[in-house]
């Protein structure tokens, strides 16, 4: 294979997906597939969601749909027209992959259902994904991203105690149905290669918001307990000052401290203050990881600790965080092997260097705006099939003659008829 090509270049798709595949067709066409997305005529709703360009609300300057779209090309097509049902099934007699996030049943009742295709092309891959799944006794019902993250569980872990429970930020849930859609279809493919014909890759935005709950499965198996939301803390403590703090210009996560060595740290700074005269007996619990296990065991007791004793030692710390930068505290607990991470914000993102030395981030040229835009790159890296950013998304029916003319054969003025009769 040409280094130049991605992985999945001698792929095809064919792009059906809302919002709950939208993000599935963008990791298959920034690995090299050619992603055709369908649109009906005039345009995908999705274009209609912003933020747009500078404001502008039009759907064509939607930062969404630019971000969501890349590498794709886009025709226009109304399958709910006989004539172009037809076109479609020619578009899928070359197609490896048809992604669709229709209701169930949907394509059936206009012969379009994975059933009827595979008779076209046998070695086709049918990705769909519903809210719930093509079959069981929610199998009919609509479900949105709130929907999808309730359903799913893990907005019952989301927020704090004393808080109903709240919504994830963004589309998690179809991002997450998304990802498990796009294995689904590197699943399919592969079995394809080794034993021969497509198949029905059948995915539930309930299912696959269901496993990504952390450990709360775990919990209950171990312990025999309900995750519960623990707002800025993160999970149940396992030591105490676990969690978000806040510092200089925003905030660090603590993971687990070495007491020792973080009032080392203090004390270098002149920041130790009495901790170590007056609190010794506290500090004394903290470096003794083997004693906090077995008060984290004994939920009274790590609650009286939590709200009796540790509170001096906690101040203490907080002073300390408020003298530095989130990459200062950083870089300085790195060389002292503590476990604290900045809570990085786009703007810190955008100067992380190492991201930028990763070359995480992509220019891609918008000719019709004038413009550079800067995009998030990829997850990972191949070194011999690399997925690219090469296209910014695709301005509406962009590529119809390509498809329509150059490729399925169609002459000008049939072209100019599909269009005048709203098929394309």
């Amino acid at each position: 294979m040409d280094k130049a090509e991605g992985a999945l270049s001698d792929i095809r798709v064919l792009d059906l997906a809302d919002e709950k595949g939208v993000y599935c067709g963008k990791l298959l066409a920034d690995l090299g597939a050619d992603v055709i997305k369908i649109e009906r005529p005039g345009g995908d709703p999705t274009r209609n969601r912003g933020p747009f360009f500078r404001d502008d609300p039009d759907p064509q300057k939607s930062l969404y749909w630019f971000q969501f779209n890349t590498n794709k090309r886009s025709i226009t097509l109304n399958l709910e027209t006989a004539d172009g049902r037809e076109i479609f099934k020619k578009l899928v007699e070359t197609a490896d992959v048809l992604l669709e996030t229709y209701d169930p049943g949907y394509l059936d009742a206009f012969g379009l259902g994975y059933n009827d295709l595979k008779k076209i092309n046998h070695g086709l891959v049918m990705a769909s994904i519903t809210p719930f799944g093509q079959t069981g006794p929610y199998s009919a019902f609509q479900g949105t991203d709130i929907i999808g993250q309730a359903m799913g569980g893990v907005m019952y872990l989301a927020g704090f105690p004393e808080d109903p429970p709240n919504r994830l930020y963004g589309s998690q849930a179809y991002h997450m149905a998304s990802v498990q859609a796009a294995s689904g279809i590197l699943t399919a493919l592969y079995a394809r290669e080794v034993y021969g014909g497509g198949q029905h890759v059948d995915v539930s935005m309930q299912e696959a918001v269901a496993i990504a709950q952390e450990s709360a499965m775990q919990t209950f198996d171990l312990r025999r307990e309900i995750r519960q939301r623990t707002g800025s803390s993160g999970l149940v403590p396992a030591h105490p000052a676990m969690g978000t703090y806040p510092c200089k210009d925003g905030y660090i996560n603590i993971f687990m401290l070495d007491w020792p060595t973080l009032l080392d740290w203090m004390e270098s700074e002149g920041m130790i203050g009495d901790l170590r005269e007056k609190h010794k007996e506290t500090l004394d619990k903290l470096s003794d990881f083997l004693m906090i296990f077995g008060l984290v065991m004994n939920l009274e007791a790590y609650d009286k600790f939590l709200n009796e004793e540790f509170p001096p030692v906690e101040a203490g710390l907080k002073a300390f965080l408020m003298t530095k930068t989130k990459l200062e505290l950083y870089e300085g607990a790195q060389t002292k092997r503590l476990q604290i991470s900045m809570v990085s914000t786009v703007e810190d993102l955008l100067a992380s260097p190492q991201l930028n030395a990763l070359g995480y981030f992509v220019d891609v040229k918008h000719p019709e705006l004038g413009e550079t835009l800067k995009y998030p790159g990829a997850p990972y890296h191949l070194s011999d099939t690399p997925w690219r950013i090469e296209k910014r998304a695709p301005q509406i029916g962009e590529h119809n003659l390509d498809i329509y003319e150059k490729e399925l054969g169609f002459s000008r003025e049939k072209t100019i008829r599909l269009k005048q009769g709203g098929i394309i």
